[in-house]
């Protein structure tokens, strides 16, 4: 462990036991607001300490047991003491590596919600059929992860699927695994139109945003231009009998969000706002933080087949994710029953590698 990182968990210690000690204060029991503050935060800090008390005393145990070894003449005990070393310093390596990602700063998106799009982009029908079964995976994934789903426009494909749907996804953490899903997907697979038995490559894109909140930005009225119009496409016998459906025109940008999903007008106005404050919201994060803007870059793309994070390969029943070099012989299993968590464990993984080499760079 770093004298750095130890340094931190011993300040955190501190820092941990001055709380306890707070709250015993009658003066802070009397204050609601600040004996919550307080609980708040040792709850947070709770996890880290209680998993560098039990490292402590496993090194404690080793220092003893290795001091034990010095002494020790018999055969017999030398190898069960030496037993005991091998696998505390296997266990104290684990949790070492355990507490330094718990220190890792954590990014205060990863607990929002989130405004997911998918959109088709090169190859035609089938592009919008492959954007289809993206999404669809996508509510699969959030049903295991007992999310909510709630689609906000939707442009349905001439042969299916869809040329764009825009969604927001609302739960625990949503962000924190969703996030790793911005960029261009491609998929090698024989159309079900395909005579010929011809492999075709297509690709969508998808962009990830965090829920915007209240306290991110405040979106002028005088800036905003809305429309009203009779929504279009599947809906039944309501269908052009009303005219909810709702065009919102971010004038400073641009920045236009339909939404057509719900028969209130009112409801369709909440939704498309939700939107237009998240991309927003997300413009404005990127043009803070230059790379921030290179990863918007990235996320969408053009659409274009050489473009990807991730390629789908139906013949061979082959999923792999190009960022970090991972291939998988399950792509019918995850695409029909949303289990992301085999992709998205070692994403999760390589980001906090990732993080780790940044900080001892420093």
């Amino acid at each position: 462990m770093s004298t750095k990182l130890f340094a931190k968990l011993e300040e955190l210690e501190r820092r941990y036991q001055d709380i306890n000690h707070s709250l015993a204060d009658p003066d802070v029991v009397s204050n609601p607001d600040k004996y919550n503050n307080y609980a708040r935060e040792r709850a947070e800090m709770e996890p880290i300490v209680e998993a560098y008390t039990i490292l402590k005393k496993a090194e404690k145990e080793l220092e003893d047991s290795k001091e034990l070894l010095s002494i020790e003449e018999d055969p017999e005990m030398r190898a069960m003491i030496k037993e005991d070393i091998a696998s505390l310093e296997s266990d104290i390596s684990k949790r070492r590596d355990e507490l330094q990602i718990m220190m890792l700063p954590k990014d205060p998106m990863d607990e929002r919600n989130i405004i997911i799009e998918v959109r088709a982009g090169t190859g035609g029908d089938e592009a919008s059929l492959f954007a289809g079964d993206i999404f669809e995976m996508y509510v699969r994934y959030a049903n295991r992860m007992k999310w909510q789903v709630e689609i906000i426009s939707e442009s349905e494909g001439t042969a299916g699927g869809y040329k764009e749907v825009v969604a927001m996804i609302s739960g625990n953490a949503v962000y924190a695994n969703m996030k790793f899903e911005a960029g261009t997907h491609r998929v090698q697979r024989v159309p079900a139109t395909e005579a010929q038995g011809r492999i075709h490559t297509s690709a969508c894109t998808v962009a990830v945003l965090p829920e915007a909140q209240d306290v991110d930005l405040k979106i002028e009225e005088k800036d905003l231009r809305i429309d009203v119009y009779r929504s279009s496409g599947a809906g039944g016998q309501h269908v052009n009998k009303t005219s909810s459906a709702i065009r919102i025109t971010h004038i400073p940008t641009g920045m236009v969000v339909t939404c057509q999903d719900e028969r209130s007008q009112h409801k369709n106005k909440d939704k498309a706002m939700k939107v237009l404050a998240s991309r927003l919201y997300d413009a404005q994060r990127s043009a803070l933080d230059s790379q921030r803007a290179d990863a918007r870059k990235s996320m969408v793309g053009s659409g274009d087949r050489s473009e990807r994070i991730r390629t789908y390969n139906y013949p061979e029943n082959r999923i792999t994710d190009h960022r970090i070099g991972l291939t998988l012989y399950a792509l019918d299993t995850i695409v029909e029953t949303g289990d992301l968590d085999r992709i998205v464990g070692p994403l999760k993984t390589a980001e906090h590698l990732e993080k780790l080499n940044a900080e001892d760079a420093e």
